[in-house]
């Protein structure tokens, strides 16, 4: 196995995170992921939403957060209200509930902004990776453990596998915009 086929797990992890990354992005559907990262201040430290609520989806417009704790309630309203999600929450006394707005263009526009930020990180995030495994080439090389046509071979199959990776973040992108401007 070549060392290119060795980072091609790191590829994946940046992958993976620019996913996890833009699935909190708010399209005009509910899902459970726009909420499940906002840290809640509980029992003296900021957890995630996840570790003390159960957060369902009710309908296509609304969130509900049913914390396993009644005391924590108020401190998920608070986190909510205090998170740059921009939504309101509904406070029952045993539920939160989150009606999510239509998404007005500006905030579509803003949204956009926030996904090409996150697109870029990923593809910064790869580049780390190819000039991690071109050192480790050139070392090779320096080391005589692989010849330099050995070394020419390598670094074109990590530019085809960068290449790759890069248009697996450009593709992500585009569904993702698509998603945020369908109305």
């Amino acid at each position: 196995m070549s060392i290119v086929e060795e980072h091609k797990e790191n590829f994946n992890k940046a992958i993976d995170h620019l996913k996890h990354e833009i699935t909190g992005l708010r399209t005009g559907r509910a899902t459970p992921a726009i909420v499940e990262d906002v840290s809640v201040e509980a029992y003296g430290t900021r957890q995630p939403m996840k570790a003390v609520a159960s957060i369902t989806v009710q309908d296509a417009k609304t969130i509900a957060i049913e914390p396993w704790d009644k005391g924590l309630v108020q401190a998920i309203e608070t986190a909510i209200r205090s998170s740059d999600l921009g939504m309101n929450p509904i406070n029952d006394g045993r539920l939160v509930r989150i009606n999510l707005p239509e998404l007005t263009q500006e905030r579509r526009q803003e949204l956009i902004k926030v996904l090409h930020k996150k697109l870029e990180e990923a593809r910064v995030s790869v580049r780390k990776i190819r000039e991690e495994v071109r050192e480790n080439v050139q070392a090779m090389e320096k080391n005589k453990e692989i010849s330099e046509d050995e070394k020419f071979k390598l670094q074109d199959s990590l530019e085809e596998v960068v290449k790759e990776y890069n248009d697996k973040i450009r593709m992500i992108g585009e569904e993702k915009e698509t998603e945020v401007n369908t109305i």
